[in-house]
C-alpha cells in the first residue's frame, strides 16, 4: 500500500464530505429560519456516519451546531 496515496485519498474524501455537509447544513438552516421553524437561538444536534465497504468500519460522529 502506498501510504502517501492512501492518505491523500482520505483527505480528498473528507474535504468533499466537509464542503458538501457545510453547504447542505447552511442551506437547511436558512430554509428552516425563513419558514419560521428556527428562531436563530438554537443549538442543533448533528450526526454523521462513515461506512467503508469492504472493511469493518461503521462509525458515528456526533456533535452540536450553535446557530446563535
Amino acid at each position: 500500500m502506498n501510504e502517501d496515496n492512501f492518505n491523500m485519498s482520505i483527505r480528498k474524501f473528507l474535504k468533499t464530505v466537509g464542503v458538501t455537509a457545510q453547504r447542505e447544513i447552511e442551506k437547511a438552516v436558512r430554509q428552516a429560519q425563513s419558514e419560521g421553524k428556527l428562531k436563530g437561538t438554537e443549538r442543533l444536534k448533528v450526526e454523521a456516519r462513515i461506512v467503508v465497504s469492504g472493511i469493518a468500519l461503521d462509525v458515528d460522529v456526533n456533535g452540536e451546531l450553535d446557530i446563535r
